[in-house]
């Protein structure tokens, strides 16, 4: 740890640890304490955390491509109901689902329509692509999920939510079966995207949570593969 002029006896007062605590820290550079005193210590110093102990701060920061994971579920499914409601009620300006059928998202968010309609009578922009349920793509997803409620039954569903909607020009949906294996759904700057195991269903498939950080980065990336999926998408 620097030396920040302060007696350890005054040190271990400021930060509500032992004197021994703290003459560890300072008798070994390489132990370092956990982050929340890293903090306190920092902030009853007047200094910062990186001044104190630079190489540990450094190495908890993300620097490189993988800066904007929040997090990585095993299967979608693992994701608390908890964070998507967040999402949804957080995002003010930009809200896209485009997965496939969409159909959980009636299941587990009650009002979802209502609020979504609130959202857009706000300025927000809600936008929905789902697959064609007639399609050439769609009935051969079905045979390899053989499962009673098929693929065109949930599009279905989804569309039938969305018609219950009141007429808002600010929410819109597209058809498009190019993203049968990929499902993007965006909330402002963040994302939650999941990559379809070809074998798998949609809730079943591992997630990643995005938080945009920067130009080009991984958010950027998926979001402009959605934009382009939606210019190229045919109105429902």
């Amino acid at each position: 740890m620097a030396d920040a002029g302060v007696k350890p006896g005054q040190l271990a007062r400021m930060v509500g640890v032992s004197v021994k605590t703290v003459e560890r820290w300072l008798g070994n550079p390489l132990r370092t304490p956990h982050p929340a005193a890293q903090e306190d210590t920092a902030r009853a110093l007047g200094v910062d955390a990186v001044t104190l102990w630079p190489k540990a701060v450094r190495s908890a920061v993300r620097t490189g491509h993988d800066r904007e994971i929040v997090a990585a579920y095993p299967y979608r499914s693992a994701a608390p109901t908890s964070l998507w409601a967040s999402l949804i009620d957080s995002a003010g300006q930009r809200l896209v689902f485009a997965g496939y059928t969409n159909y959980f998202l009636w299941q587990n968010h009650p009002r979802l329509g209502a609020r979504l309609k609130a959202k857009a009578d706000a300025g927000a922009r809600v936008r929905f692509l789902v697959g064609d349920p007639g399609s050439a793509v769609t009935a051969r997803r079905e045979e390899v999920e053989d499962v009673p409620l098929t693929l065109s039954t949930r599009i279905r569903i989804t569309l039938d939510a969305l018609s219950k909607i009141e007429d808002t020009p600010r929410i819109e949906a597209r058809f498009s079966d190019a993203h049968i294996a990929l499902s993007v759904f965006m909330f402002d700057d963040q994302m939650l995207v999941t990559p379809h195991i070809a074998s798998l269903l949609g809730d079943e498939s591992p997630m990643f949570h995005l938080r945009r950080l920067g130009d080009d980065g991984l958010y950027d990336r998926f979001a402009s593969h959605v934009t382009a999926l939606w210019e190229n998408a045919r109105p429902v």
